[in-house]
């Protein structure tokens, strides 16, 4: 598996249509951004009773789906519609076609938020249309393509709509479990940066420092690698499974560690100069102290499983997200791999979130305040990305590479 670069992408064909809808990341990218924004905008007041969304999930079970699968899910959406034609070799999904899928979306949105008025059966079915139609099409470019070894992010994306349908029939009174569907999907999210992280990380970190003729460069994979990708979907399987604690919280440590082990063999420190690189290395670091912060969860009943969940969520794929949306939107818009004024405020306003959201869940009394703060610094954070970013992805590519 390949990360995005500036070079793999096979010819675009010409459209009449908005630059936005010529390349895959461009409205999927620009919709993760603002949306993530607004629905926590929305959330803050709802939460809070001061605002009445007519949607039939509660609070909670809103915040999570939409940041799942209204936010995380389209930025995935555009890093596979991006890579896969890199991978196959056949032409990228443009023009009418991205634009129906982009409304697919879009009308995810908006039957979620009024779910009480169009009905919870009807909002189900255009809410999981968007994945669906991501996922045919995708698994069409890799058969068509032969391109086998990476039918596993196929897998992924089906294990998402699972858990969003999950998630739709405990909202409908069908299903009484509350926890599988959220906790589904950021298993799957959390496993996903793992494994395609722990591919990209030490890849551009050895190119950055080969190109300063560093003479330490990353560690190769070894041991320690495969000791972590076979803790990680261990451990966030006895997670999803509720097995008993003892074992769970065991295995979430362990790889906690393993990826920490991980990441530490890949020269961080060194990549501190490139604000497109440094915040890659910081996702890793989230997703290892936020499982090892779960771990904690499972071994001591008082230990709040809030603060594992936010390091993972708004840590671990807040910055992951933010980062790989960064670097794409660069490469693939003919613009030099270098990091737009803001970058590095944007991600440490996503970590400051992540932290404070952790704080929240030791700080019953600070709840509110805590919670209110963070969401201002995610708000910020993502609408920053927006204006930053969002130039590139509403205009051409830039032809003078």
């Amino acid at each position: 598996m390949s990360a995005p670069t500036g070079g793999g992408i096979p010819r675009y064909r010409p459209t009449r249509l908005p630059p936005l809808f010529s390349q895959g990341f461009r409205p999927f990218f620009l919709a993760a951004a603002i949306w993530s924004a607004l629905a926590v905008a929305l959330w803050i007041p709802f939460i809070a009773g001061r605002l009445d969304l007519p949607t039939h999930f509660d609070p909670p079970a809103w915040h999570a789906h939409e940041m799942l699968f209204g936010f995380a899910l389209p930025a995935m959406a555009g890093f596979l519609l991006t890579t896969i034609p890199n991978w196959t070799g056949r032409m990228p999904l443009q023009g009418v076609p991205l634009v129906c899928l982009a409304l697919a979306w879009l009308a995810g949105r908006l039957a979620i938020a009024g779910s009480t008025i169009i009905g919870g059966a009807v909002a189900a079915i255009l809410d999981l249309a968007f994945p669906v139609l991501l996922l045919l099409a995708l698994g069409r470019e890799i058969v068509a393509g032969r391109n086998w070894r990476n039918l596993p992010m196929l897998g992924g994306l089906g294990l998402l709509i699972a858990a969003n349908a999950q998630m739709h029939l405990y909202a409908g009174g069908v299903s009484d479990d509350r926890r599988l569907g959220w906790a589904l999907a950021i298993a799957v999210l959390a496993a996903m940066i793992g494994l395609v992280g722990g591919r990209i990380i030490p890849s551009f970190t050895r190119n950055y420092l080969a190109r300063r003729g560093g003479a330490a460069l990353p560690a190769p994979f070894g041991a320690i690698d495969r000791a972590a990708l076979t803790l990680v979907p261990l451990a966030l399987l006895a997670w999803i499974a509720e097995i008993d604690a003892l074992t769970a919280g065991i295995l979430l440590l362990a790889a906690g560690i393993a990826l920490a082990a991980r990441l530490a063999r890949w020269r961080a420190a060194a990549t501190l100069g490139d604000a497109l690189l440094w915040p890659l290395h910081l996702g890793y670091a989230w997703l290892a102290l936020g499982l090892s912060l779960l771990g904690l969860g499972e071994l001591w009943p008082d230990w709040p499983p809030a603060a594992g969940l936010h390091a993972v969520t708004a840590g671990a794929i807040g910055s992951m997200i933010l980062a790989v949306m960064a670097r794409a939107t660069l490469a693939h818009t003919g613009r030099r791999a270098t990091a737009l004024p803001g970058t590095a405020l944007l991600q440490l306003l996503v970590s400051l979130s992540a932290l404070l959201r952790i704080a929240a869940a030791f700080a019953s009394d600070w709840y509110l305040p805590l919670l209110t703060v963070a969401g201002l610094a995610w708000i910020a954070a993502f609408a920053l990305f927006a204006l930053v970013y969002g130039r590139l992805l509403l205009l051409p590519a830039h032809r003078g590479r």
